[in-house]
C-alpha cells in the first residue's frame, strides 16, 4: 500500500525558504514518478513538480520554475521539495503525490 507523509510546512516571510519532505513506503522508490501538489484555499489543485526517482529528471510549471526545486533520496525514500523566494501566492497545502495517492499534507504560510 503506497503510503506518503509530507512535513517541513511553516510560517515563513516573503524571499524565505522552506524544504518540504516526504517520506514514502509500499512502493519501489527509487524507479517511481512522483509529483508536488499544492492547493491554496478556494481553489483547485495546482501541479508544482514531477520527478523521475530513476534519473533525476524534473519538471516544472513557469509559475514555480527557478524558485522551486524537487529532488529525491532514494537510500532514504524522501522525495524533497526546496521553496525559494517564497511570494504570498505560495501559499497553499503543498501535497506529494504517487499513482494517484497523496498523503495529509503540509501547510506553507508565506506572510509578513
Amino acid at each position: 500500500e503506497v503510503q506518503l507523509v509530507e512535513s517541513g510546512g511553516g510560517l515563513v516571510q516573503p524571499g524565505g525558504s522552506l524544504r518540504l519532505s516526504c517520506a514514502a513506503s509500499g512502493f519501489s522508490f527509487s524507479s517511481a514518478f512522483m509529483r508536488w501538489y499544492r492547493q491554496a484555499p478556494g481553489k483547485g489543485l495546482e501541479w508544482v513538480s514531477s520527478i523521475y526517482t530513476s534519473t533525476g529528471t524534473t519538471l516544472y510549471p513557469d509559475s514555480v520554475k527557478g524558485r522551486f526545486a524537487v529532488s529525491s533520496d532514494n537510500a532514504r525514500n524522501t522525495l524533497y521539495l526546496q521553496l525559494n523566494n517564497l511570494k504570498t501566492e505560495d501559499t497553499a497545502m503543498y501535497y506529494c503525490e504517487k499513482g494517484g495517492k497523496k498523503g495529509q499534507g503540509t501547510q506553507v504560510t508565506v506572510s509578513s
